[in-house]
């Protein structure tokens, strides 16, 4: 089945439609740095830079030809709490357009993931103007909020979604049949513990390339994270100045430090909802990190990465500003995977999807 990732990034929804079987034909997204690393994840795949207001169907057929599914996140900023809000940021309008291209190429399917705060009152009636487009020939199941921990994931990521199943192709999809997929969440020890048993080995392509060197066995959450080689990158340690690190000895587990408002993770918890910060062209602010449970540093692009649940042979930047970014604005690659798979199982030959996957 060929899908559509609209608003791709680095490819947390796209690896996540993949562990359920599907395959992603063609990737967009506007930002060259964002989506630099979703080829060498994705070498199957084909990555269109282009800006999706601008896009036809016409666009989309000429490199794919039919597309059975379309997914994605429009940009979440106009829309996220933590921002302005502002009813004038023109990244408002990609919400409407993610939805006039389901309109236009009508795959059998489309997944539309988004901030909470899209659904509060004075934002909903975009949503329901977009959802207007395509209600006559989708079932829609949504706006509804899920969150990563609640299928597995060692963070809180509360995110709305909404599924639309083509109703002259298939079943409707309901909630139930979501909320079967939801696993306990993961702790931040499981994710992150094991990674202190590992060793820098080399530097390759700009990368740094660790290796794990003995300690104990993982925890399962880990040890379906790890590559087969045992081999990761991204893992390179902040270096703060010994104010700083002073400071951050003094946080309690799940308390907050004072100044810069750096949440410590607790070992027994999970991490909070990890930020993206901005580009270059809105400052260049980098998100607050997390501090580690034991160390007094900041958490590594590696345990941003195993928090969020992806694998450890995902490469992301080599710059590690760019690689928070990507992670901080991606789809909990589990969480994706969840919805995903219930899906698969409302459509023709989805089965086989899952029977074939990762």
């Amino acid at each position: 089945m060929k899908i559509v990732d609209l608003f791709c990034g680095c490819g947390g929804f796209s690896l996540g439609a993949r562990r359920a079987g599907f395959h992603t034909a063609l990737a967009i997204d506007v930002d060259p740095i964002l989506s630099f690393p979703y080829l060498m994840n994705f070498p199957q795949s084909r990555l269109l830079l282009a800006d999706v207001s601008r896009l036809k169907a016409r666009d989309i057929r000429r490199c794919v030809g039919e597309v059975d599914g379309m997914f994605g996140g429009p940009p979440c900023q106009g829309f996220s709490n933590i921002g302005l809000r502002r009813k004038g940021d023109p990244r408002r309008d990609l919400l409407l357009d993610f939805f006039r291209l389901v309109a236009e190429l009508r795959p059998s399917f489309f997944v539309m993931e988004n901030v909470p705060g899209l659904g509060q009152s004075d934002t909903k009636h975009l949503l329901d103007r977009a959802l207007e487009s395509v209600s006559k020939n989708y079932k829609l199941l949504g706006p509804l909020i899920f969150d990563a921990a609640e299928f597995g994931a060692a963070t809180r990521r509360p995110r709305l979604f909404v599924i639309g199943m083509d109703s002259s192709r298939s079943d409707p999809i309901t909630k139930e049949e979501i909320n079967r997929r939801k696993r306990p969440a993961a702790t931040v020890q499981a994710a992150i513990s094991d990674l202190q048993n590992a060793k820098l080995i080399r530097n390759e392509d700009e990368y740094d390339v660790w290796k794990f060197s003995g300690g104990g066995r993982p925890s399962e959450y880990s040890r379906l994270l790890r590559s087969k080689t045992g081999e990761f990158t991204g893992h390179t340690i902040t270096t703060h100045t010994r104010e700083v690190k002073s400071r951050f000895a003094k946080v309690p587990q799940g308390e907050v430090d004072s100044v810069g408002r750096h949440p410590r993770l607790s070992w027994d918890g999970q991490c909070t909802t990890l930020r993206a910060g901005t580009g270059r062209d809105k400052g260049s602010f980098q998100s607050v990190r997390p501090i580690h449970p034991d160390k007094d540093r900041v958490i590594t692009v590696r345990e941003a990465a195993r928090l969020q649940g992806f694998p450890d042979d995902f490469r992301f930047h080599p710059t590690t500003w760019h690689s928070f970014r990507m992670i901080g604005n991606s789809v909990s690659p589990i969480m994706a995977r969840a919805i995903f798979s219930a899906i698969a199982k409302k459509i023709e030959g989805g089965n086989r999807l899952l029977a074939a996957a990762e």
